[in-house]
């Protein structure tokens, strides 16, 4: 901690100069969740607001034919062979910036991988997280897919290793061109205690057999959760959500 504060959770280098910068999850899913559940249904309205959206640094589209992809990019001359490509302008930019060993080593913004249809795309930022946390790279939660990719998951430790914050991508549909725009976020970034995967963390779960395994704590516990409120045809709608968000106010559920 330093006298400005504790270190960000999160911080975020926007190199390219070009894009919305990363924006706080919004737990509407951008206006897409059902008006129910965003006034009901904790559960979702958490998972849509947790972490950052990130957004394309320039507006592309990709044709792939099954073989090859083809790209092109705002104020390309048309369409071009995808290999290995660099943001436009980038390269420059980044050898007037960077010491003398390390020019000419600018970070690729899209390239073709060997496997087909698969993508490796570039966000145009690098990221860097508090000490003892990773980044979950992941599609938006709760935002309807787009059509003609799907995004692979991954998990960064963003506090050891500085670099370009990108993900794999795969390409769904063929002979048509898939769009990435500015305006609609490519996938999302959460915070994620690197404790919660480790492999003793995750080793240590049980699995138990018919309802003989419920013991008096977990009969009370359902009957407080399900039961209780509705009995007498009570449980108005949104009482979880309302005792969640009291909670985190610091007021008593």
């Amino acid at each position: 901690m330093s006298d400005a504060g504790p270190e960000p959770l999160c911080r975020f280098w926007r190199v390219t100069e070009a894009g919305p910068p990363p924006r706080r999850a919004d737990r509407s899913a951008g206006g897409t969740l059902p008006t129910r559940a965003f006034r009901y249904c904790e559960a979702a309205t958490t998972a849509a607001g947790f972490g950052w959206l990130v957004f394309p640094p320039i507006d592309l589209a990709m044709v792939w034919d099954g073989s090859e992809i083809r790209w092109t990019w705002q104020g390309a001359d048309g369409w071009h062979p995808l290999t290995v490509a660099q943001f436009p302008g980038f390269r420059d930019r980044f050898d007037a910036a960077a010491p003398e060993a390390l020019r000419s080593w600018s970070p690729p913004f899209a390239g073709a991988l060997p496997e087909p249809g698969l993508v490796n795309l570039w966000s145009g930022l690098f990221a860097r997280s508090r000490p003892g946390w990773s980044l979950l790279l992941r599609p938006p939660a709760n935002l309807p897919r787009p059509a003609g990719y799907e995004i692979y998951e991954g998990m960064v430790e963003a506090d050891r290793w500085f670099g370009p914050l990108f993900v794999n991508l795969r390409l769904t549909r063929t002979h048509a061109p898939v769009e990435f725009r500015r305006d609609m976020p490519l996938f999302q970034v959460q915070p994620v205690p690197r404790e919660a995967y480790r492999e003793a963390s995750l080793a240590a779960f049980a699995v138990e057999d018919g309802l003989a395994a419920f013991g008096p704590a977990e009969w009370e516990a359902y009957d407080r959760s399900i039961v209780a409120p509705r009995r007498e045809g009570g449980c108005p709608l949104g009482r979880d959500a309302a005792a969640i968000r009291r909670r985190r106010r610091g007021e008593p559920a």
